[in-house]
């Protein structure tokens, strides 16, 4: 028998796929936030919609520059995640105290998660819904990915410290291709 599901706790069921690491660069200085509020919106040029707490460092930084990079990692990098989702770019180098290599970007000049399975270089293109729901539109400009990384287990947020991991994967029957 199914039981009320506090409202709160809502988001941990629509969670809309793996938690990226954003990475923004303002005044010469990068950072990494964890992300997981985001969408992919259209195919060609791909499209994210992405939300940003205006209370996070990276929401200036976005909203500043229109450049970030969506970093992809793996389940290896678990804690480092984790740990710069507890701290604040402006008080420390997330790269240098996570053991990170912050890579050059072709296209944008946000640096890229080396150890990351793919990184999506981008620029918003839309900032309709940023003032009412902190809702930036990213046009990905540049994409990179680990040809060697077949099944990329990567970490999908299921609320209050809680991961799931991405598991087997399935083929069906499918009019997309």
């Amino acid at each position: 028998m199914k039981t009320p599901l506090p409202l709160a706790e809502v988001y941990a069921i629509l969670e809309p796929g793996p938690v990226l690491l954003l990475g923004t660069a303002q005044d010469g200085r990068a950072n990494l936030m964890p992300m997981s509020w985001h969408c992919m919106m259209e195919f060609e040029p791909p499209l994210v919609g992405c939300v940003v707490s205006a209370a996070n460092h990276s929401f200036a930084a976005l909203e500043a520059t229109g450049e970030c990079v969506l970093n992809v990692p793996t389940a290896e990098l678990a804690q480092q995640l984790v740990d710069c989702g507890n701290s604040h770019g402006d008080e420390l180098d997330k790269y240098a105290r996570y053991g990170l290599t912050a890579a050059p970007s072709a296209a944008v000049q946000v640096p890229r998660v080396e150890e990351c399975y793919a990184n999506l270089e981008c620029r918003v293109v839309d900032r309709q819904l940023v003032g009412r729901y902190n809702f930036f539109i990213l046009q990905v400009v540049q994409a990179w990915c680990d040809p060697a990384v077949k099944a990329p287990r990567t970490l999908h947020h299921r609320g209050y410290g809680k991961f799931m991991l991405a598991g087997e994967e399935i083929t069906l029957d499918s009019a997309m291709r």
